[in-house]
């Protein structure tokens, strides 16, 4: 009986032709460890790579907390320093005193106010006294007229104080009474005339009206003088003699004071006393706490002797009663 072929397990130990042969193996590795193509490394360094960017982004970021973490840190500021701070200041420059700041605020309000006769009239209140009397004229020729009739002379001098930016303004009674002609000097230099709309005869007040005045016209502001005591600083302002406008600086002497004038015509009463110095032309000016603010009205002054000059005690009229003049409502 014919047995089948029998075919061994071992394989052939001939090289197959597909599988690469030993020597070939080394070419094979070396074809896989070839570098990728040109263009792919120029692609990795290119700027628009987000790998790229990201990472110049992050060098930034830790570039700019490193700098701001070196950055030394302000100081507190403590009182000590602020103190130091205003001594500094204070040992540099030269500051403005109390009543120069007042001065300054209430300066703009501050109006001269002049008024005027005729001659005319002067004239012939003069012919009246002579007709009166019972002297005998004079013989030889008459006295030359010296009048000039139709002009006018001054009669007063005075001082005025804004309270209504409409050009209202406060003075004294005793600065316009018999007035023909009234005219106000502003601070800039403006002249107007004025006219008299208002008196309060018992506290010695007038109220004028200018006819004009200028763009920048300030109001003074007024003050109660509820919470005025003695000791309380003071300043007047107005044309002492004509001259001004001037400034003098005191203290509030005393409150509710009673003045009677020296002819014994007039009593007023609720005055405030004061030692700013004050002489004829200071009349209808403003008594001006350190803050600017009007609190009175300057009226009269002390003298027991014949002079007109000041020696220490001056009176106002509160600012509560010089504004009902004015028909403004008080405080």
């Amino acid at each position: 009986m014919r047995r089948p072929a029998l075919y061994s397990s071992s394989r052939s130990t001939r090289p197959d032709a597909s599988e690469p042969s030993p020597a070939s193996a080394p070419e094979a590795a070396a074809e896989t460890a070839a570098p990728p193509p040109r263009t792919q490394r120029w692609y990795a360094l290119s700027p628009g790579n987000p790998l790229l960017l990201w990472s110049a982004i992050l060098l930034l970021g830790i570039a700019l907390a490193t700098s701001l973490a070196l950055r030394p840190m302000p100081r507190k500021l403590t009182q000590q320093d602020i103190n130091q701070a205003v001594l500094k200041t204070m040992e540099t420059q030269v500051m403005p005193s109390e009543y120069a700041r007042a001065y300054e605020k209430i300066r703009p309000s501050v109006v001269r106010v002049v008024s005027y006769i005729k001659k005319s009239r002067l004239k012939e209140e003069e012919q009246k006294l002579v007709s009166r009397s019972n002297k005998p004229k004079p013989l030889g020729p008459a006295p030359a007229d010296i009048t000039g009739d139709g002009d006018e002379i001054e009669n007063g001098v005075g001082t005025g104080v804004v309270i209504i930016d409409k050009g209202v303004i406060l003075t004294n009674l005793h600065v316009v009474n018999g007035a023909d002609h009234v005219k106000v000097t502003f601070f800039d230099g403006l002249e107007a005339d004025a006219n008299i709309t208002g008196v309060q005869a018992e506290n010695d007040l007038a109220v004028l009206q200018a006819t004009k005045i200028p763009d920048d016209l300030f109001a003074a502001t007024m003050r109660s003088t509820g919470d005025l005591t003695p000791g309380d600083k003071v300043l007047a302002v107005g044309f002492p003699f004509g001259i001004g406008p001037s400034a003098s600086g005191g203290i509030v002497s005393g409150l509710g004071r009673v003045f009677r004038s020296p002819e014994g015509k007039q009593e007023m009463r609720n005055l405030i006393q004061f030692d700013a110095a004050a002489n004829p032309g200071n009349s209808g000016g403003p008594l001006v706490t350190m803050d600017g603010e009007v609190v009175g009205i300057v009226t009269a002054i002390l003298n027991p002797t014949a002079a007109r000059t000041f020696i220490g005690i001056g009176f106002a009229v509160p600012i509560e009663n010089a504004a009902t003049a004015a028909g403004l409502p008080p405080f």
